[in-house]
């Protein structure tokens, strides 16, 4: 009964990030198709997929009334995303943090951080008019946004266009693919299976974490901030620390910030509007409060690091993760 649970958890886990991908995938194509500027697309079709997974499993546990997996997803994986993550990859080499990161988007993730543990806490759990602030302050921050990227742009396109990197051969299946993109039928049957995927590996993850919870005699918030946290938040880990070893840091730390900020935002704001998510002073409350302290943290060592994540940084924000972890499974 277990082995089969950890199948259908790591069935669940696969589903989530492929889907996101074919999902991603087909919903760009179709929109580059509707001429809808690359820009546009790059700051909200593919920057949703990445939250992809946290939002399908937060939405099918309010569903299922398991709010503790919901709130735990979305606090743990941002936990995760700064501490652990932008911790191992800042030690391979400094991290760069663009300056628009320290104007707009780490302020932002503080006052979504801060929201999340203020909703919580006044009123015991975060209810349909919580999650109508929250999206609505994820609208005026999308707004900023694309309008800082277009004006970006603008400056951009005064300078000298970089000469096209050699294209590498394709594989016969990438090659498929990438032919088959052309088509707006292929597109729409990528975008719709996708989805699919994406919504079928959240139930499949959430029952079978349930499960695992039960069979263990651990709560369903400490399974919400392990181990589905971790799951929905393996593609980032990987990504980022791979980038980190081979001197990739560009962007990094942006896309980690902007991730976060959409698993507050955008997943706890819709899922809070599916089923009111209860926000226990204990659990929830403190988890919370972690998060919002792992965000102030980065922000510090940015700041006092030169606009750089160091090495030590790294130490210490993995200092951090882990005496977070041990509090989880000690208390």
């Amino acid at each position: 009964m277990l082995a089969l649970q950890i199948v259908l958890l790591v069935l669940g886990f696969l589903l989530l990030v492929k889907g996101a991908d074919w999902f991603v995938d087909g919903a760009a194509g179709i929109a580059a198709k509707c001429k809808i500027p690359a820009l546009v697309i790059g700051l909200t079709i593919v920057a949703f997929g990445t939250s992809a997974p946290e939002l399908a499993v937060s939405v099918t546990s309010a569903i299922q009334h398991s709010t503790d997996i919901s709130i735990g997803n979305v606090v743990g994986s941002n936990i995760v995303n700064i501490l652990l993550i932008l911790g191992l990859s800042a030690l391979f080499r400094p991290l760069p943090v663009q300056k628009n990161s320290l104007r707009m988007d780490i302020p932002f993730l503080l006052l979504a951080s801060v929201l999340l543990v203020g909703l919580g806490y006044w009123g015991n759990a975060l209810s349909w008019w919580d999650g109508l602030i929250l999206l609505a302050v994820f609208a005026v921050y999308m707004f900023l946004l694309i309008r800082y990227t277009v004006q970006e742009q603008k400056k951009l396109s005064l300078l000298p266009l970089p000469e096209e990197e050699e294209k590498k051969p394709k594989g016969k299946i990438a090659a498929w693919t990438e032919q088959m993109m052309k088509y707006a039928w292929f597109l729409v049957v990528l975008t719709l299976v996708g989805l699919g995927m994406v919504v079928g590996g959240g139930v499949l993850l959430v029952n079978s974490a349930r499960s695992i919870a039960e069979y263990f005699g651990v709560s369903e918030r400490v399974i919400g901030l392990t181990v589905v946290a971790l799951g929905t938040s393996l593609p980032e880990l990987v990504t980022s620390v791979v980038a980190a070893a081979k001197g990739e840091t560009d962007i990094a730390v942006g896309n980690i910030i902007g991730s976060n900020i959409f698993n507050i935002f955008l997943v706890a704001g819709v899922a809070s509007l599916v089923y009111p998510l209860t926000f226990t002073a204990k659990g929830n409350l403190i988890d919370a409060l972690v998060a919002l302290a792992a965000a102030l943290l980065l922000y510090l060592l940015a700041l006092w690091g030169g606009k750089k994540l160091g090495r030590a940084g790294g130490v210490v924000m993995l200092a951090g993760f882990a005496v977070y972890y041990t509090y989880l499974f000690l208390v």
